[in-house]
């Protein structure tokens, strides 16, 4: 017998609550395919929706919302809606929202996070959003390493917190320590949540640590790794799937839920997004050992440029290493 992990809910350190299990929604080959995704899902249990503007599929998670509305399945209340500010944005955080609501079709989201802590060089409307020069680098605003119009952008996304009815809790994505470190001098209002690449294969304890001493939930996005899914080919996940007769995805997501974080599976496959559902209760020394995979020899799956300059550890390419 396991537990639902739809039933799962954390307190967020602003009093709001959030699904422990979260649909991810960065587009497969397909971006309208969103659209079945998210009714699958929330029809399977799923109460938490993660999406943002570049992604380019918030008019589908949209229109999936309202028909799930309309046949009264749930009610607005009963989902956790999460966009972000993309960097080329980092200028008009509250355009990029009002533009995200407009493609959502919803009045609020429940989390706004700022999508990475740089700022690229966008126009009035974010375009491009990956702004690159002849040699094919991203062009910045601002400097990668050492700029802070990251901190602005916070900033503004306090003002529209506490002065707006559109978000209800504000966070951060792909943030280190030195980065929240800079960010809580200069703030009011600590985030909710950091949202980071999180599984056995890069476990990241004392940023996780770290997180958990100043009330800071840690969100994994990327739970299996990349595309090919590495992480469950990890003899132990397989192990554990077989043992506790759940899918090897679930596996994954219980080493996140039962240590208190937040897990954003992504997947194209609907019968495999009504398999995610269950939560098998991994003992401590079972979740110690899947911990140790990553601790003996770390693997970073996502390596994009625009993480470049922020002292990621294993961030292969990094063109602004730390202490370089």
């Amino acid at each position: 017998m396991t537990t639902p992990a739809t039933d799962i809910k954390f307190k967020l350190n602003d009093g709001h609550s959030i699904p422990a299990l979260g649909l991810g929604t960065v587009p497969s080959k397909d971006p309208s395919h969103t659209k079945e995704e998210v009714i699958t899902a929330v029809k399977a249990g799923f109460r938490h929706i993660d999406t943002a503007w570049y992604y380019g599929t918030e008019p589908y998670v949209g229109e999936a919302l309202q028909e799930l509305f309309k046949e009264g399945v749930i009610k607005r209340e009963d989902i956790f809606v999460t966009t972000k500010v993309w960097p080329s944005f980092w200028h008009s955080p509250e355009k990029s929202l009002d533009l995200s609501l407009q493609k959502l079709q919803l009045d609020y989201v429940d989390l706004f996070l700022q999508h990475w802590p740089i700022a690229l060089h966008g126009d009035e409307n974010g375009l491009p959003a990956e702004p690159r020069d002849e040699n094919g680098n991203l062009k910045y605003d601002d400097d990668p390493v050492k700029g802070t119009k990251f901190i602005d952008v916070y900033k503004e996304m306090e003002r529209i917190k506490n002065t707006t009815s559109k978000v209800r809790s504000i966070g951060v994505s792909n943030y280190n320590i030195e980065r929240l470190q800079w960010l809580l001098k200069e703030v009011q209002t600590v985030p909710v949540l950091n949202q980071i690449e999180l599984h056995p294969q890069l476990p990241q304890q004392d940023l996780v640590e770290w997180c958990e001493k100043h009330k800071i939930l840690i969100e994994a996005y990327s739970p299996v790794g990349a595309e090919g899914a590495p992480v469950l080919k990890l003899p132990l996940i397989q192990k554990l799937a077989e043992k506790y007769d759940v899918t090897t995805n679930e596996i994954a997501d219980a080493y996140h839920i039962l240590e208190g974080r937040i897990t954003l599976p992504r997947t194209s496959n609907l019968d495999r997004i009504k398999k995610l559902t269950r939560l098998p209760q991994l003992t401590k020394e079972e979740l110690k050992e899947l911990h140790e995979i990553g601790e003996k020899s770390p693997k970073r799956y996502r390596n994009d440029q625009w993480g470049h300059g922020l002292g990621f550890k294993y961030w292969e390419g990094d063109r602004f290493p730390p202490n370089a």
